[in-house]
């Protein structure tokens, strides 16, 4: 399989492990780093990580409590299960000076963070790091895939629709691991 494939659902970017650390290397100021980090290791909502901001109580250690945003939601509120690396992401946000810009702020930080890292932009959005790690935990754990879309906020239904099959090589896979080690 051909790892230069861009992976997309529903007109959203999927990103690879490299993709994902390219942009990370291609963000200038750490705040930014730090606010990428956190979308990216927690697969909250944007508008979630905007709420977490201002209600820092939320976060318990190795899981943040998220009522939900969306009024359709089946469940009124959720536990996102973090690792290490999502502990140590949320602490750095949350000492962040500024909470999350408006989308299309954000949105134009990440195209222009692309461009820098040599990645192509098409489909990057502020939805791209929610349904990356998703993607990488439904395909790194598909034992634990009710966990997953639990603390994703989803149902089955949306989970298996979005979320599996996707084309990841062995080499994503074996990358993926630093990512999402120790998320079970």
């Amino acid at each position: 399989m051909d790892e230069n494939i861009k992976i997309f659902k529903s007109g959203i970017r999927i990103l690879r492990p490299c993709e994902v650390k390219a942009i990370t290397n291609a963000i200038p100021k750490m705040e930014h780093k730090d606010k990428f980090e956190a979308l990216f290791y927690t697969g909250c909502r944007y508008t979630e990580l905007q709420w977490l901001y201002k209600n820092q109580d939320a976060f318990q250690k190795s899981t943040i409590l998220m009522p939900s945003t969306k009024p359709e939601a089946r469940h009124k509120e959720r536990y996102i299960r973090l690792n290490g690396n999502g502990i140590r992401a949320v602490m750095y946000f949350l000492r962040s000076k500024r909470n999350l810009p408006a989308y299309s702020g954000w949105d134009e930080n990440l195209i222009r963070w692309c461009l820098k890292a040599g990645i192509d932009p098409k489909g990057i959005s502020c939805k791209s790091s929610r349904r990356t790690w998703e993607s990488w935990l439904a395909t790194m754990y598909p034992h634990n895939f009710q966990h997953i879309f639990l603390s994703q906020g989803h149902t089955d239904k949306i989970s298996l629709e979005y979320y599996l099959m996707l084309p990841f090589n062995d080499e994503d896979k074996e990358e993926m691991k630093f990512y999402t080690d120790g998320w079970i």
